[in-house]
């Protein structure tokens, strides 16, 4: 967080949609991916049923935590598509 806070450019910033399968849905995948890495994460959009969700954020980082979550994210079973 202190790295962001000294760094005076613009964080690299990327679009990416989320598409949970059923097992997923009730598992606090955003709270861990927020707790584990150095990013800033905004919810745009989101839609969740019982049998599937996705979520489309904004991610704020340096692009070595972003490439790591977007690993991450997919190792957990969550499908990324890059928005932007």
């Amino acid at each position: 967080v202190q790295a962001r806070r000294l760094w005076r450019g613009r964080m690299p910033t990327r679009t990416l949609r989320l598409n949970y399968p059923a097992a997923l849905l009730r598992q606090p995948i955003l709270h861990q991916l927020i707790r584990t890495f150095d990013l800033s994460v905004n919810i745009l959009r989101a839609q969740i049923s019982l049998e599937e969700g996705w979520l489309e954020v904004q991610a704020d980082g340096p692009e070595s935590e972003l490439d790591r979550a977007q690993a991450w994210l997919k190792e957990q079973g969550i499908e990324v598509i890059l928005m932007n």
